[in-house]
C-alpha cells in the first residue's frame, strides 16, 4: 500500500480531492421556492435527511402524513398543494393517465441512474417520466411461533377455523388482502377475472370471523400487537414488523407464505399542483444519492432499489433475508400492478363489503 503513494500520488490525490468535493449548493438553473411540501407515511423519512437537504439548499421541508395511499392519491386529485408524494405504484397508472402528475425533467435528477434498471420502465410508467423508485418489499405473515400449532406455512393457513379472531389485517391495505386472497386461490395478485373475484370475494367472507382490523400503521406495530394490545397470533405484515417484533420477542416471525408472496413497491411522485416543482426535482435527486438512500433504508427497513446504496447498508440489514429475501423464496412472487377503473371499482366493493361484514 505505500508503495502506491510512492509511485502514483497525483491519481490517489485526484480520487481523494473528488470523493471530497462537495456538489453545489444550488445547480444552474430556475431556483426553487423556499418551502418543500412533502407526504408520505408518518415515521417513514428519517428527520435527519430532511434535516440536510434544508442545510444544504436551503429549502425548508413541511413533512405531512396519511394514513392510506389511497387518501395521498385523493389529496393529488384534489388538487392539494404538494410537492412530492410518495404513493405505492398501482396508484400511479390512474393519476398519469387523469393528468395529475408534473413530468420530471430527467436532466434535473442524473441520480436516477443510481437505480436498478429492475425498477426503471415498470408498465405504469415505462420512460420514468412522472415517477421515480422509491423502496420496495414483501407482504408476508408475522405469527407468534408459541400460540400456532402448526407452524404457518401459507395464506390459506389464515382461514384455519382455530385462529378466529386472531388475524390481524390492515384497515388501509385491501388492494394486498384481496391480492393475497386471489394468490391462496392460485390466481394472480392482480387479476381483473370477474370469476376470480366473485371467488375470492366469497373466500373473504369465509375469512371474516378470524380478522380483527388494525388501524394503526406506524412503524413495526403489528408484531407489537401480537404481543399486546390486540393479542393476535397471526397478522399480515412487512418486515419492520417482523424486525421490531423479534426485538421484542423471539417468538415473533416473518414467512413468505408458499401459496404466493405479494410484493410492493412505492415511488415518488410530483403532483401537476405543485408549487414548487423546481425544489420538488432537487429533492428528489437528493434522495437518490448513494449515502442518502443507505440512511433511509437503515431508518425504516425497506429494501432500496438504489443499488449504487447497497454497499453501504448495514451488514446486517443488507443480509437480512427477511429484507432481502432469497430468489428461491420469490419464484411465485407478484408485484402489485395497477388494473383497470372498472376492476378496481370491483376490488373496492369486495374490500368494502368485507370490512361491513359482521364477524
Amino acid at each position: 500500500m505505500k508503495r502506491l503513494f510512492v509511485i502514483i500520488p497525483a491519481l490517489l490525490l485526484t480520487i481523494i480531492f473528488s470523493a471530497c468535493t462537495p456538489e453545489p449548493t444550488l445547480p444552474a438553473g430556475p431556483t426553487p421556492g423556499p418551502e418543500l411540501i412533502f407526504l408520505d407515511w408518518a415515521e417513514d423519512m428519517p428527520q435527519s435527511v430532511l434535516d440536510q437537504f434544508e442545510a444544504e439548499y436551503g429549502v425548508t421541508v413541511k413533512y405531512l402524513t396519511y394514513d392510506a395511499t389511497e387518501e395521498a392519491a385523493e389529496r393529488i386529485k384534489i388538487g392539494d398543494q404538494l410537492d412530492v408524494v410518495v404513493l405505492d405504484n398501482d396508484n400511479i397508472d390512474a393519476l398519469i393517465r387523469a393528468g395529475m402528475l408534473h413530468p420530471i425533467d430527467p436532466t434535473a435528477i442524473p441520480n436516477i441512474k443510481n437505480i436498478s434498471p429492475n425498477f426503471r420502465g415498470l408498465a405504469f410508467d415505462p420512460t420514468n417520466t412522472y415517477s421515480v423508485p422509491f423502496n420496495w418489499g414483501t407482504t408476508g405473515i408475522i405469527y407468534h411461533t408459541k400460540r400456532i400449532d402448526p407452524p404457518i406455512r401459507t395464506w390459506a393457513d389464515l382461514w384455519n377455523p382455530e385462529l378466529q379472531g386472531r388475524v390481524g389485517l390492515w384497515l388501509y391495505e385491501g388492494r394486498e388482502t384481496i391480492g393475497f386472497t386471489l394468490k391462496s386461490l392460485g390466481y394472480s395478485a392482480n387479476s381483473e377475472n370477474p370469476a376470480e373475484l366473485e371467488a375470492a370475494r366469497q373466500r373473504l367472507m369465509e375469512l371474516r370471523p378470524n380478522v380483527q382490523f388494525i388501524e394503526n400503521m406506524s412503524s413495526g406495530v403489528t408484531g407489537v400487537y401480537l404481543i399486546n394490545e390486540y393479542q393476535l397470533d397471526v397478522a399480515m405484515g412487512y418486515a419492520y414488523d417482523a424486525l421490531e417484533g423479534e426485538a421484542v420477542n423471539p417468538d415473533i416471525q416473518y414467512i413468505l407464505p408458499e401459496d404466493g408472496v405479494v410484493l410492493w413497491s412505492d415511488s415518488f411522485v410530483v403532483p401537476a399542483s405543485s408549487p414548487n416543482p423546481v425544489g420538488a426535482e432537487l429533492f428528489l435527486n437528493f434522495i437518490l444519492r448513494p449515502e442518502i438512500a443507505a440512511e433511509i433504508a437503515n431508518h425504516n427497513y425497506y429494501a432500496t432499489p438504489n443499488e449504487a446504496a447497497l454497499s453501504l447498508l448495514d451488514p446486517d440489514l443488507r443480509n437480512n433475508p427477511i429484507v432481502f429475501p432469497p430468489a428461491e423464496s420469490l419464484t411465485n412472487a407478484e408485484l402489485l400492478m395497477p388494473i383497470s377503473p372498472e376492476a378496481e371499482a370491483l376490488y373496492n366493493e369486495i374490500w368494502a363489503e368485507f370490512v361491513n361484514a359482521a364477524p
